[in-house]
Formats: structure tokens, C-alpha cells, sequence
């Protein structure tokens, strides 16, 4: 009789243990959060460091984070979306490699019921919860600004876009012209698509067709800091005045040192930060604002 009494604690012991273990589709335990994150590229600091927030942020609130490198590839970021939507994530956070290829990866977590959060980048369709980025067509119109105030009223300048298609392309842009249409003389605008060894190579063909341009604005430091090397090697350091855009820690450094004349900071950390923080919200069911702007600042 107390063996068979035994045996009967044990069985309904076993049965009431609360399950504990994975969802079967790559997410975390049972009530808490898990994120998807598909960046653009981890190949640039800016993002490398946003992505950082992202994670710092998601270790501090006790969630999980996946993230997944789309390395400019907007197929790739397609991929990568449906990946995490097999993995039965939470919600999906997209820094979109461009704005309107990713829209086919935003309407699949649409279709799956997952909601979507652009960061820094906008997406041209599909349902979006949230975006958070900083305010680039002011950001735009601060850079153009600060080249006027340095080359002066009537100035021949060059434009380095970045990639054709991103909202940041188009939204830096838009401001800069804003600023630079009567103030400026912009003699040439071509893209380097937010690339180092492509602003470099693009500003070698510029200064060989515009050898008397006195200003530079890039969409990003990487380019801007490619082309410092051009116009290094072209004997012109300190002829031309050159700005950028992102705040990267290779680009305050060439501030300090006075190669560089300026750089708009994104705080990338704070957006991969609120990125998390906003998830988390959505999650518990709060309302959240269609856009999170972050703070803009003129480094220089």
C-alpha cells in the first residue's frame, strides 16, 4: 500500500512540472520576447554599433535577439526575414538594405502576423508598427549648411549618394539640396553606395572631370572618409572641404585632426536601443508612435 502511494505522488508530481523548453520554431521560452533583427550590413561601424545597442538593450530586459546579416544583398535580407518568421520570432525589426525591395520581406511578416519595426531605414510599403531613425532630410540641411558657411555662396561642390533606393539616400539628400539649391553650385551628385573603396574611387573620377570643386558632402562617413583618401592622394589635403554624415568613430577622429569638417551624429547606439525598447512595448501590448525620431547633432 505506501509503494503504491508513492508511485501515485510521483506520477502526478511529473504531470503538474510546468514545460519548460524551446517553441519548437527557434524562439525563446514560453512569455518571454524573442527578436528578429535583419540589418543591412555589419561591413559598416555605423551599423556594427547600432546593432550593439540593439543587443546591450535586449541582454538588459531579458530578451532574445537574433540577428542576421543581409551584407547589402536586398535578396538576401528577403531570405533572412523568412528565416526568423520560421523561427517563430516575436516581432521583426528591419534596417532595410533598400526601401523598396524590402517591402516583399515586410508584407511576408505581415502575412504571418508579426509585426514589423524599420530602424533607421523606412520601408516604401507593407505595414510598419514603428519607425525609429533620426530626422535625415534636417540632417541633410544641417551638413549643407555647414558647407556653405565654409566654401562660401556659389561654390562649386560635389554630392556622394548613397545606395539608390534607401530612404536615407533619398531623405539626406532632399536636405542638402534644399539647402544647396541657389547657396551652392553642385557640380556633379553620383553614388558610392555608403561604401569606403567606393567613395574613394568615385571621388577619384570627380576630381579628374571637376578639379576646381572646394566641397564635398557624402550621405556617410564611410564615403566621406574614402574620399579623404582621393583627395589625399590627388596633393589637394585641405583644399577641399568635405562633410559627412554618421558620426562613426573614425569620422570624429578625422575631425579632431581637422581632416574632416563635419559629420552629422545619428546616435546609432540609441536607436539600436529604443529599437528593443519599442519591441518590448509592442509586445506587452502598448501603443507605440509611428515614428521614434532620435536627436541630431553637427559635429565638427
Amino acid at each position: 500500500m505506501f509503494l503504491s502511494l508513492v508511485a501515485l505522488l510521483f506520477v502526478v508530481a511529473c504531470s503538474t512540472e510546468s514545460p519548460v523548453g524551446d517553441n519548437g520554431n527557434g524562439g525563446s521560452e514560453e512569455g518571454e520576447l524573442t527578436i528578429g533583427f535583419s540589418i543591412s550590413t555589419l561591413n559598416n561601424p555605423f551599423f556594427v554599433t547600432l546593432q550593439e545597442g540593439a543587443k546591450a538593450k535586449a541582454e538588459e530586459l531579458g530578451a532574445e535577439l537574433i540577428t542576421l546579416d543581409a551584407q547589402n544583398d536586398d535578396a538576401k535580407q528577403v531570405s533572412d526575414v523568412e528565416d526568423l518568421i520560421q523561427r517563430g520570432v516575436d516581432i521583426i525589426l528591419i534596417n532595410p538594405t533598400d526601401s523598396s525591395s524590402v517591402v516583399a520581406a515586410v508584407e511576408a511578416a505581415n502575412n504571418a502576423g508579426i509585426p514589423v519595426i524599420t530602424v533607421d531605414r523606412g520601408a516604401d510599403g507593407g505595414e510598419i508598427i514603428a519607425h525609429i531613425a533620426s530626422d535625415n532630410v534636417a540632417g541633410g540641411e544641417m551638413a549643407g549648411q555647414l558647407l556653405v558657411d565654409l566654401v562660401g555662396e556659389g561654390a562649386k561642390v560635389a554630392e556622394l549618394e548613397g545606395i539608390p533606393g534607401s530612404s536615407a539616400a533619398r531623405e539626406r539628400g532632399e536636405g542638402f539640396n534644399t539647402i544647396a539649391q541657389g547657396s551652392l553650385d553642385v557640380v556633379t551628385s553620383q553614388t558610392a553606395n555608403f561604401d569606403r573603396s567606393e567613395g574613394l574611387n568615385v571621388m577619384e573620377n570627380i576630381l579628374q572631370g571637376n578639379p576646381d570643386i572646394v566641397g564635398v558632402f557624402a550621405h556617410n562617413d564611410e564615403m566621406a572618409l574614402g574620399a579623404l583618401e582621393a583627395i589625399d592622394a590627388a596633393g589637394k589635403a585641405g583644399d577641399i572641404v568635405v562633410i559627412g554624415f554618421d558620426a562613426t568613430d573614425d569620422a570624429v577622429a578625422a575631425v579632431e585632426a581637422g581632416r574632416l569638417a563635419g559629420t552629422v551624429a545619428q546616435q546609432p547606439t540609441l536607436i539600436g536601443e529604443l529599437a528593443v525598447e519599442t519591441a518590448l512595448k509592442v509586445f506587452q501590448g502598448e501603443t507605440v508612435d509611428d515614428f521614434i525620431p532620435v536627436e541630431l547633432e553637427l559635429v565638427k
